[in-house]
């Protein structure tokens, strides 16, 4: 199918100006139809994406379904998939809809809440097939305002401290990205993702301002680059505006921010930070995977001591990108195809976690710990669902989780035994904190008076619910049905990557 990206790009962003332009809000019957417009155009652009997957030719490392055209000032409308890319894409269209459903309840400005949410869909997909710097730089850049617009109106009560602290702090990273940006332009003449990735930036040792900085422009680079991408994920110690974002956000924008939203930081890593400046990459991945190791285990200490349920599982997604980030920079085919499959894994396991706090947050209007336990007396099928993605989050063999920590362990284990050990702690803590807040909530006596009453999940929850359950066993349980996809594209980029580094560092690597 010609176009085939900007189609599965552009009709949510078509859906949210219909809406904007066409639907009057304010009535019920707006709500609803505006409930359903959303609905309806995130469901057809999944069925639409899932031409991408079936097309889609893992053999093929280099990038597939390329549309290059002519845009403006010289600029070039350039996007296509490759190996590492195409599942990102296909994580979010998954998403959407059942984000969308989750909205269901929501009764403030319905119209403006789809729009930005189909908006924010049609951005993040941007980002995912971009092939271009300004075009990647654009939809990056973009993706904040939907986001910033989400928790600001629709948030709790200190939701606008949390909207402005997430966007300077994304936004300021991001600047110096752009200077970089600029810079790679003048030196490499064009601003094609394809052809710099294989330019041979300089990487010869400089003297800046009395420093000695080994690796030259090309740890610049990196540093610039890192910026942008650490905050993103969010790696420790920049990621403090997370905990704040989730627990201010609605309960469809912690699950878009979690499952979609982080992952565009491990997307950079792999799409720019590896391929483009593999020499400043190598001179700092010391410091990189120490800053995971250290996000693992304070992260998780942390997540034990929260008394809101959000903030938990907001500290356990920072250190669950730790993992990432450490597979992503061990640098070799374990470690990066583990950072992968965490990405996609953490996006359906740590989504369903928020959905789970928002089942009964809608019940009681609270996500205090203290305020909930016994719930498996009146909420089974709750307590099911909730246990089974509790487990998932702690890595049980059989889930999605499993998979992609095992992986990056693995990835870890060979470049550095002491990290691994550090990282292997984290497994432990996850389970501590997991547990200990399934067992406080759900476990125990129906003492509470207010809890005497709560309702089971409702049809609809249960549908929600469904394909994200579907998803971690059929990941934990058949791992090859991401591993065969990405495989010919991490091995090409671990390749490449080992190929650019200067002769005794590729030696000192192989002791």
């Amino acid at each position: 199918m010609e176009n085939l990206l900007s189609i599965i790009t552009f009709i949510p962003l078509v859906a949210a100006a219909i809406l904007a332009l066409v639907l009057k809000g304010g009535t019920e019957a707006a709500d609803r139809n505006a409930k359903w417009v959303a609905l309806v155009a995130t469901t057809v652009t999944f069925l639409i994406s899932l031409f991408l997957l079936f097309e889609f030719d893992p053999s093929n490392t280099g990038f597939q379904f390329v549309e290059d055209r002519e845009w403006i000032m010289g600029l070039r409308y350039k996007m296509g998939v490759d190996g590492i890319s195409v599942l990102f894409v296909m994580l979010t269209t998954f998403l959407m809809p059942l984000t969308i459903a989750s909205a269901w309840t929501v009764e403030k400005r319905v119209k403006e809440y789809m729009i930005a949410f189909l908006a924010l869909e049609g951005l993040m997909i941007g980002v995912f097939t971009a092939l271009d710097l300004v075009l990647f730089y654009l939809f990056f850049e973009a993706g904040l305002i939907p986001m910033f617009l989400i928790i600001g109106i629709w948030g709790g009560k200190d939701r606008i401290y949390a909207a402005f602290k997430f966007f300077l702090y994304t936004f300021l990273g991001s600047v110096l990205m752009l200077v970089a940006m600029v810079a790679m332009y003048m030196m490499a003449g064009t601003t094609d993702i394809a052809q710099l990735m294989a330019f041979d930036f300089p990487h010869g040792t400089l003297h800046v301002l009395g420093f000695t900085v080994i690796g030259g422009v090309q740890t610049l680079l990196f540093l610039a680059f890192f910026a942008s991408f650490a905050v993103k994920m969010p790696m420790w110690p920049v990621h403090t505006w997370l905990p704040d974002a989730h627990v201010q956000a609605p309960t469809a924008g912690s699950v878009v921010l979690a499952a979609v939203l982080l992952k565009m930081g491990g997307y950079g890593f792999l799409r720019f930070s590896l391929p483009m400046f593999p020499v400043g990459a190598d001179v700092l991945t010391p410091l990189v995977l120490w800053m995971s190791a250290i996000a693992i285990v304070y992260t998780s200490l942390v997540a034990l001591a929260q008394q809101d349920m959000k903030k938990l599982i907001a500290y356990s997604s920072v250190a669950h990108m730790g993992y990432v980030t450490m597979g992503i920079f061990a640098a070799n085919q374990q470690g990066i195809d583990g950072a992968i499959f965490q990405m996609l894994s953490h996006g359906f396991i740590s989504g369903a976690l928020f959905l789970c706090v928002g089942v009964i947050y809608d019940r009681m209007h609270t996500r205090e710990i203290d305020a909930y336990g016994g719930l498996v007396n009146r909420m089974p099928a709750y307590a099911l669902i909730f246990m089974f993605f509790t487990m998932a989050n702690v890595g049980l063999p059989g889930t999605s989780g499993f998979v992609g920590e095992f992986l990056t362990l693995m990835g870890i284990f060979q470049v550095n035994t002491v990290i691994a050990f550090v990282a292997a702690t984290g497994v432990i803590l996850s389970a501590a904190y997991a547990l200990w807040l399934y067992r406080r909530v759900v476990f125990g006596e129906l003492i509470k008076e207010s809890l005497k009453t709560i309702a089971d999940m409702t049809p609809r929850e249960k549908w929600i619910f469904a394909p994200l359950v579907v998803m971690t066993l059929f990941l934990g349980v058949y791992p090859a049905a991401v591993t065969d996809i990405i495989g010919p594209s991490v091995t090409n980029l671990v390749e490449n990557y080992h190929a650019a580094l200067p002769t005794e560092t590729v030696a000192e690597a192989g002791h």
